[in-house]
């Protein structure tokens, strides 16, 4: 029956348009967007409701410091700056901790990175000839191991499973992602290490092109020699 009432032919319904004179407003509204935004009103209605109950009880008196701190521009509530809220020295310390903690990071890919290396290096080396060869004299056996050693080990990945062979594949592209994320927190570690020895007391300059020993795309700096007491 489910297929002979799909193959009458039934009469396409259409939604009703916005009527010409009301184009203005947009498209018409259908029931289900109705519902959208009635269901977001009433959601909002308690809000209201205590946001008004709270500025009809407000004590005209009341006062504290940011009433006179912040300010409203173009009715959209402006906060303090905090641009000077810490002082150079706290922010020296904040420099040190992130600095330490770039670090760590860069520390610990390093050991995964090893450890990887050292795991597909031995898999690599690893030896999966299992072949037995019979002599019948010393001049025999003395033959069949130097054709054996003209030919070289075969690969270690011939006669692997493939579970293996994939598990090998993803390692060694784990491998090539630790590496290139080694390069960038060794690039962060570098810039965060010159953010903050340019903090630090001293005059110091900005070297020019012609002035480097080695040219390089990253800025150098040359502090000014201090005679220390």
């Amino acid at each position: 029956m489910s297929s002979l009432r799909n193959a009458i032919p039934r009469k396409a319904y259409k939604e009703r348009a916005q009527p010409h004179l009301r184009r203005k407003f947009g498209l018409l509204e259908k029931h289900k967007d109705y519902v959208i935004r009635a269901r977001a009103y009433h959601q909002k209605e308690p809000t209201l409701m205590k946001l008004k109950e709270k500025a009809a009880l407000r004590n005209p008196d009341e006062f504290y410091f940011k009433m006179i701190k912040t300010k409203t521009v173009g009715g959209v509530h402006k906060p303090e700056s905090h641009a000077n809220k810490y002082s150079n020295e706290e922010l020296m310390l904040m420099k040190t901790q992130d600095i330490g903690y770039i670090l760590q990071k860069l520390q610990t890919e390093k050991k995964k990175i090893e450890r990887l290396n050292g795991m597909l290096h031995s898999l690599d080396n690893q030896s999966s000839s299992k072949h037995v060869y019979y002599a019948g004299n010393r001049e025999e056996a003395r033959e069949v191991r130097k054709k054996v050693s003209q030919q070289g080990n075969p690969s270690a990945f011939k006669d692997l499973p493939k579970v293996i062979l994939r598990k090998t594949d993803s390692s060694y592209r784990e491998l090539e992602a630790r590496k290139k994320q080694l390069k960038d927190l060794e690039k962060i570690y570098t810039d965060m290490s010159m953010q903050k020895e340019l903090h630090k007391r001293g005059k110091k300059r900005k070297l020019r092109e012609d002035e480097m020993v080695s040219p390089t795309s990253r800025s150098v700096y040359k502090w000014r020699q201090e005679r220390k007491r």
